[in-house]
């Protein structure tokens, strides 16, 4: 699934792939928020992980966690 962040005073956003669902980044993110953590941490397919302050959170774009498809579709 693709997320995309906004960051706050920051003109580029974070974009990355995560193998997690859609259901638990949703969790994570609300349980942050609600607990007012002062950071959210996500990590992507390749491993890498991104720690966000919620202070600076401008929005959160989930994707959806559809499989690309191969080849040509008519």
């Amino acid at each position: 699934m693709e997320i995309r962040i906004g960051i706050t005073n920051t003109g580029r956003e974070l974009n990355f792939e995560t193998a997690d669902s859609s259901d638990a980044v949703k969790s994570s993110i609300a349980a942050a928020l609600d607990q007012s953590a002062t950071h959210v941490t996500f990590t992507d397919v390749k491993g890498n992980s991104y720690i966000v302050p919620t202070a600076n959170l401008a929005f959160i774009e989930l994707g959806t966690e559809e499989a690309r498809r191969v080849g040509f579709v008519a």
